[in-house]
């Protein structure tokens, strides 16, 4: 066995978005193993519960990452209402899935973005963000913000979209479709991306279902456990989940890429199906006593909010699990045996969101 060193990787370092940190320990230029360390950004957000009501926790739970803002108010308000057992109305459910679908579009270019960037791909990382910036255009005109949206609230959102505003936004998915399906392309053929790609961090299926990988992790190696696949609104859109089989980064890669067009096409359904009158219920009176869990399938995978009632306007508890938090063990396992020039690539392929996986 060669001399073996320990190598501090992040949490600052320029190719990475977000300040993960791992320390690896190296033989030459082989990573033999990696051990991830969370909490450097750690803000005590669910444990505001106590102290803030059930409404005025749906600010603070989007505020748990920008990117994934809209899944966190989602999947919160779906966990009370589940609690309060409130029906929301179906316009509301159709509002929301075109909102989630939008920031599945702007998280993904986000990220594909930030992998050009990694590899110095700069023109393709300011191309990626420039498509991104539609979407962002469009929250903007319909909410007031660009990321931190406040769209969701208990009972369904907060404000109805006009039809011409559903038209215009059905024709900004037409203009990023046909960007996306030139940028895929570059993704799918250039020769530097795929040599960075291909054949890289390889996770079999068997070792997905193991490691209990979510996201577009898991549905690299084949693993079909996208959430959506059980919501009702989203059976209705026609969903099927995005597979691939090769298990690499590669694969990882073109999962997302493809999704962004499946999810371009769930939002013009959504607009095309969306049905008429409510879009919010009343909500009066305290939590009860009790707890519901919900899932909501997030940009990088399944999110899982968990809330408890005491009979009062606060919550006992408010519990979030992230993806990227549930996709560290897979991430060290991709580590094992790479050399020290792909962990980049490899920590990237995860989509990692330390904001989401510290709250």
């Amino acid at each position: 066995m060669g001399k073996r060193t320990i190598v501090p990787f992040g949490p600052q370092h320029p190719a990475l978005p977000e300040p993960i940190h791992l320390d690896l320990e190296l033989e030459d230029e082989k990573v033999v193993r990696a051990i991830p360390s969370i909490g450097y950004v750690h803000r005590g957000l669910e444990k505001l519960a106590e102290t803030r009501d059930y409404e005025q926790m749906t600010y603070v739970m989007e505020r748990v990452c920008g990117i994934c803002s809209f899944g966190h108010s989602y999947g919160y308000t779906g966990a009370v209402e589940g609690l309060m057992d409130i029906e929301i109305p179906d316009r509301a459910r159709y509002l929301r899935v075109i909102f989630h679908e939008l920031s599945r579009v702007h998280s993904h270019l986000l990220w594909l973005g930030l992998l050009a960037d990694a590899m110095g791909f700069d023109s393709l990382f300011m191309h990626c963000w420039r498509i991104r910036e539609k979407v962002l255009d469009v929250f903007e005109e319909i909410t007031g913000a660009r990321v931190i949206m406040s769209f969701c609230k208990v009972g369904g959102v907060r404000k109805d979209v006009s039809p011409e505003m559903l038209r215009k936004v059905s024709g900004v998915c037409d203009e990023i479709e046909e960007e996306v399906r030139k940028t895929g392309m570059v993704f799918m053929k250039d020769t530097s991306v795929r040599n960075r790609l291909v054949g890289k961090g390889i996770l079999s299926r068997q070792e997905i279902i193991d490691l209990s990988a979510v996201g577009p992790v898991a549905r690299g190696s084949g693993v079909d456990n996208d959430v959506r696949t059980t919501e009702s609104t989203y059976r209705a859109l026609g969903f099927e989940p995005v597979l691939r089989d090769e298990g690499d980064c590669y694969s990882r890669c073109m999962v997302r890429v493809d999704e962004l067009i499946q999810s371009l096409n769930l939002i013009r359904n959504a607009i095309k199906d969306i049905p008429s009158g409510d879009y919010q219920v009343p909500v009066k009176g305290p939590v009860p006593i009790g707890d519901f869990a919900f899932r909501v399938e997030q940009p990088r995978g399944e999110g899982f909010y968990y809330v408890q009632g005491n009979g009062t306007k606060n919550l006992s508890r408010a519990r979030v699990r992230t993806p990227t938090n549930i996709n560290i063990p897979a991430l060290v396992k991709t580590l094992q045996g790479c050399d020290l020039q792909d962990v980049t690539m490899l920590v990237l392929t995860i989509d990692p969101c330390i904001s989401c996986t510290e709250r």
